[in-house]
């Protein structure tokens, strides 16, 4: 089975075409809902639903109203091992006309077949459906994200586009398509909700929100979500960054060093003094240092068999790739996959 770990970035040329308006409830007002998956994170969810109150404070009225929602009404542990007292029934609630599903680590394990036949009927309804962090997982699990550019954090990228290879992901802060929003999540929920803010009601009172939120301006969606490669690694040689990021982009078929070396406009034994210099390792002791990295995320957070996780990390068989493994992490992959579930 072919499986490819390399995340298809869209090149971001400004805004969005197509800019959904959040559907306003009878009365004019706006209520976003927000379904909460076990191990959410609460950032998403505050950086989210802060600016939305602070709206409101400022328009000296109601523009906005939230709520949080769960199965049966019952309490949700976030990732910080924290939860908040008030939560509705999702079943119980009128259908919400703008929902984001929030969540965060070990999205798979919570895509029941409920919630999946729950977004599937809102979705009938015209509702618009949005996602922070990894609630794209659920969204794609009830088939609703065919067709669409979707983001989400950096981090769980890979191993979403290993579980669901169709679907286009961009490196974008947030995405904004045909009745969907995702964004990446973090303190990127404010950013996107400013902008939805300033679509509603206007550039001045946004931009009053950032003053209140000590914040100089609404980034753009396609400000980086990551700290770059050289302050990331404190490293600034040209070159050797060229070569870095070639690595992080080519795990599934990896280069080899020789060209590496060529794609970076030097030779073999220039890039092997380079990578000794700022990594303390041989180019190829770092790049299967990275690449078993990235297969330690893919038993975490995938389903994935041992030997695809092997295949999507450039392993030509399993019995290398788990000899790898051991040596690096002390463990073998089936080791960790226990581990990762317990």
């Amino acid at each position: 089975m072919h499986t490819s770990s390399l995340i298809r970035t869209a090149v971001a040329t400004g805004p969005a075409p197509v800019s959904p308006i959040l559907h306003p409830d009878d009365d004019g007002v706006i209520t976003v809902s927000f379904l909460l998956l076990p191990e959410y994170a609460m950032v998403s969810l505050l950086s989210a639903i802060e600016p939305l109150r602070i709206a409101n404070r400022l328009a000296g009225r109601p523009l906005y109203r939230w709520q949080c929602l769960s199965e049966q009404g019952q309490p949700v542990m976030a990732s910080n091992q924290m939860a908040l007292q008030q939560h509705l029934d999702m079943y119980a609630v009128d259908p919400p006309r703008n929902l984001f599903v929030n969540a965060s680590f070990h999205p798979e394990r919570h895509r029941s077949l409920a919630f999946v036949d729950w977004l599937r009927r809102l979705n009938r309804r015209g509702s618009l459906l949005g996602a922070l962090d990894t609630g794209c997982y659920l969204l794609a699990r009830a088939g609703l994200l065919k067709g669409q550019r979707v983001t989400l954090h950096w981090e769980a990228a890979p191993a979403f586009q290993e579980t669901y290879p169709d679907i286009l992901i961009s490196p974008e802060l947030f995405e904004i398509g045909r009745n969907r929003i995702t964004c990446a999540g973090g303190t990127a929920a404010t950013d996107m909700m400013l902008h939805l803010i300033q679509q509603h009601a206007g550039t001045a009172l946004a931009l009053q929100i950032c003053d209140q939120c000590i914040k100089n301006g609404i980034r753009p969606p396609s400000d980086r979500q990551r700290i770059g490669l050289p302050r990331r690694l404190n490293i600034h040689h040209p070159r050797l960054i060229r070569v870095l990021s070639l690595m992080e982009q080519h795990i599934e078929i990896p280069l080899t060093p020789a060209e590496l070396a060529n794609s970076a406009f030097i030779s073999l034994r220039q890039l092997e003094r380079l990578c000794q210099r700022f990594l303390d390792a041989s180019p190829s002791a770092y790049y299967l240092k990275l690449r078993l990295e990235r297969a330690r995320q893919l038993l975490q957070e995938t389903d994935l068999s041992v030997c695809e996780v092997g295949t999507a990390c450039g392993f030509g068989s399993a019995s290398g790739f788990c000899r790898s493994y051991r040596r690096h992490f002390n463990m073998t992959p089936g080791e960790q996959r226990r581990r990762s579930a317990a």
